[in-house]
């Protein structure tokens, strides 16, 4: 099996979003599934192989249901759009994210709209050490791949605690911090992808590494 079957799968899936397609196509979903339950165990050893600190994250943990969660998004429809993982997993937040869909595919990490608890952390980390955190934002080879932290709207004034001055007050005023790589299905498809996948998290780690420090010290 390979990708080009994944992202067949999610197309159809799309144009028949119902628990009676999905019925009757169960089998195909699990062995579309299981594919990428096995390359993204595959990922997981190759990720440990370069990162001493990476936290183990078996396949079959990565990935996320596939069922969107209708108890508080009950206009979605049933099923999403992609398949989507976290590796390098401790929670949920702060992960080495692979979104593969019919409408967008990227990897992401970082916190996007973490809990006000989790913000402050970072803020918190941002006051003492701010330098660090902006000297990982303008490192070239940083910027050349992720372009900045995915834009999101910051707070209209500086946030509790802090003076408006801050020298840091950019950073301070963000209510997320993540960054990402859009692919394209014929990246994804191509036969250096995995190498592709490496090259991603190895620039995105400082960047991770400061946020999850952040929130667990």
């Amino acid at each position: 099996m390979s990708f080009s079957v994944l992202y067949k799968f999610l197309e159809e899936l799309q144009q028949n979003n119902t628990k009676e397609w999905m019925d009757i196509h169960r089998e195909q979903y699990h062995a579309v599934r299981d594919f990428y339950i096995d390359w993204l165990h595959t990922m997981n050893v190759k990720l440990a192989e370069i990162d001493p600190y990476y936290f183990d994250t078996p396949g079959k943990k990565a990935i996320n249901r596939i069922n969107n969660n209708l108890m508080f998004h009950p206009n979605k429809p049933i099923y999403k759009d992609h398949f989507g993982a976290g590796l390098d997993q401790v929670s949920k937040q702060g992960d080495f994210y692979i979104h593969l869909g019919t409408t967008e595919s990227f990897i992401g990490g970082g916190y996007w709209h973490p809990s006000s608890k989790i913000l402050k952390s970072i803020r918190q980390a941002i006051d003492y050490n701010g330098e660090e955190l902006k000297k990982i934002l303008a490192k070239k080879s940083f910027k050349a791949m992720f372009g900045g932290l995915v834009e999101d709207t910051p707070l209209k004034t500086a946030p509790k605690g802090f003076s408006q001055d801050h020298q840091h007050i950019d950073l301070l005023r963000r209510k997320s911090f993540a960054v990402s790589v859009q692919l394209t299905q014929k990246e994804v498809l191509s036969a250096n992808f995995e190498e592709k996948v490496l090259n991603i998290y190895k620039e995105m780690l400082p960047f991770r590494r400061y946020l999850n420090e952040a929130v667990t010290v």
